[in-house]
């Protein structure tokens, strides 16, 4: 240890990123240099970029939200991890007691969970669970992103989401931007999606990328697509990006440094292709990368019902 602390922070930051995610939120506890090298943001992203991805599991328990579970499952030590749940407060409770917390997502370091609280937490520190001042509209199932904005600190962006009124789900309500600021514990409200996505405003409906300082928003079967500029905090019009005539449903997704559109078409002559496609973000035009074998796709399924592939959904990029 005392030969360590007469590294540089940079070689320390190396030497920790070879270690296993299990080890590292032990690593971080053995002093303050350590703890914030491993939590930084930089940190996060370059060990993931190096490591298997996990596989994380959310169990929505159908009658009591207290029972939800959450686990993650580690491929390079080939073990499952159980997350603890954030302990909801007796004001919380009270005042969202009709409110399932089934709002569990994950971005780019960070897990969150939306309601009865705003809750995040670091993903290499899920034990330690922070809530938020209120968001000025509670919403379940919105799109979530995390960015940098002029600064080290990471900022969290809320779009769409549905909102409860008494106990029913308000799907028609547009629901303004809100962008969190953890270092001033306050919430800054932006324009809200624009009115063509008021028929499906929910993570159930559309997907999200974030992409050289732009929010995308796109529909998963509208194939609408609109992006929020991150420092101006305007949008941009609203495009269709429907890469072929046929498309069932598409989610859009950030790779590196291209735009991607993953989707199941329907073919005229019968049954269905799962198609990837590029997107030229400045001219949102798209040419098809390929398409997943045939063979492979429908080994997915017992059957080639349409009801089958609609079940399918993105789940991430590995």
């Amino acid at each position: 240890m005392t030969e360590l602390n007469h590294l540089s922070t940079d070689l320390i930051e190396l030497i920790l990123s070879f270690l296993p995610i299990p080890t590292l939120i032990r690593s971080s506890t053995v002093c303050k240099q350590w703890h914030s090298i491993i939590s930084s943001v930089s940190f996060s992203n370059n060990h993931h970029n190096n490591k298997k991805p996990w596989f994380f599991l959310h169990g929505i328990h159908n009658i009591s939200s207290k029972n939800n579970q959450s686990f993650a499952f580690d491929p390079t030590s080939n073990s499952w991890f159980l997350f603890p749940t954030f302990p909801t407060t007796s004001t919380t409770t009270n005042n969202h007691q009709n409110q399932p917390n089934n709002s569990f997502i994950g971005s780019n370091g960070f897990f969150f969970i939306t309601v009865p609280e705003f809750c995040y937490t670091r993903i290499l520190r899920p034990t330690r669970w922070h809530a938020t001042s209120p968001l000025y509209f509670s919403r379940i199932n919105p799109l979530l992103g995390v960015f940098n904005d002029h600064g080290p600190h990471p900022k969290f962006i809320v779009v769409g989401g549905v909102k409860f009124i008494g106990n029913l789900v308000d799907i028609e309500d547009r629901l303004d931007v809100e962008i969190y600021d953890p270092v001033q514990g306050t919430w800054e409200l932006s324009p809200p999606l624009p009115a063509d996505f008021r028929s499906g405003n929910s993570s159930s409906s559309l997907s999200s990328a974030m992409f050289k300082g732009r929010f995308y928003v796109f529909g998963i079967y509208s194939c609408f697509v609109a992006s929020f500029d991150l420092k101006q905090r305007i949008w941009s019009d609203v495009q269709t990006l429907r890469p072929h005539l046929g498309v069932a449903f598409c989610f859009l997704i950030p790779c590196s440094k291209h735009l991607l559109l993953a989707g199941v078409c329907n073919s005229p002559q019968g049954g269905c292709s799962f198609n990837l496609w590029k997107v030229d973000e400045g001219t949102m035009e798209v040419s098809e990368i390929g398409a997943m074998p045939r063979e492979l796709l429908y080994a997915l399924f017992d059957g080639d019902e349409d009801d089958e592939f609609a079940s399918l959904k993105y789940m991430g990029l590995l």
